[in-house]
């Protein structure tokens, strides 16, 4: 794990972010004031029970959504004040996203699904698709490049989420449960892949519930009804703050 530099400014910045869906008595605090920095080398693991606010951060992140009151920051640059296509812009060359349900393109192949940003992006083909190649080698798929999502396990098609996340030069990676469609293997192997970019300079937010994945981490932050109330480098401390009891 790298010596994170925090003399410099973050990649990533939440200040003193909220987020309400809802308005008046139907209304739910899903963030209350949550403040964090994330900076190039550093891989920040989000741990916390059902409902505490990890993916609604982690949304939050990535311009996906927008808050109630606060400031988002992507190396300086506001979120909130950006729409349309410079928020698209944004997203598309400096953020990786991981989700859940990996989000593929069913009428795209998988060097297609993971080279279609870079290709929006202006790259050419010839190259957009080596990038791509590339990125599918990393997590161990090369070999299924023309094959469409239909035809691929959810751990396979998974492993195109994350290589379509992590091609090119993005910045800031965010991962929802990455590992959560494969096999301990496997996931530890993808785990190892976001370890790495971040080492070579990008920064990542990635949500997980297990202890052990987290421990892939620089640092620890623990959420529970919408507040952080654990941040450390330990994932054993955290997951301890999982026990109701405590």
């Amino acid at each position: 794990m790298n010596t994170i530099d925090r003399t410099t400014d973050p990649i990533l910045r939440l200040d003193n972010v909220t987020r309400v869906h809802g308005t008046d008595s139907t209304a739910v605090r899903a963030l209350a004031g949550v403040s964090l920095d994330v900076h190039a080398g550093e891989l920040v693991a989000v741990m916390g029970p059902s409902g505490s606010g990890k993916s609604t951060l982690l949304n939050l992140a990535g311009g996906l959504d927008a808050a109630t009151s606060g400031q988002v920051l992507i190396e300086g640059q506001s979120v909130g004040t950006l729409k349309g296509d410079a928020l698209a812009k944004l997203r598309r060359r400096r953020v990786g996203f991981v989700f859940q349900d990996f989000n593929l393109i069913p009428s795209l192949t998988a060097i297609e699904n993971v080279a279609l940003p870079l290709e929006l992006d202006g790259l050419r083909v010839g190259k957009a698709r080596r990038l791509a190649t590339h990125a599918l080698e990393l997590v161990g798929i090369a070999e299924l490049a023309d094959r469409y999502p239909d035809k691929m396990s959810g751990g396979q098609q998974q492993r195109v989420a994350i290589s379509r996340a992590l091609v090119g030069d993005r910045r800031l990676v965010l991962a929802d449960e990455p590992t959560g469609a494969l096999d301990s293997h496997t996931g530890e192997g993808v785990l190892r892949v976001l370890r790495e970019r971040c080492d070579a300079g990008a920064a990542g937010l990635l949500v997980t519930h297990e202890a052990r994945h987290a421990a892939w981490a620089d640092r620890v932050v623990f959420l529970r009804d919408g507040v952080v109330v654990d941040s450390t480098g330990s994932a054993q401390t955290a997951e301890a703050l999982l026990d109701p009891a405590v």
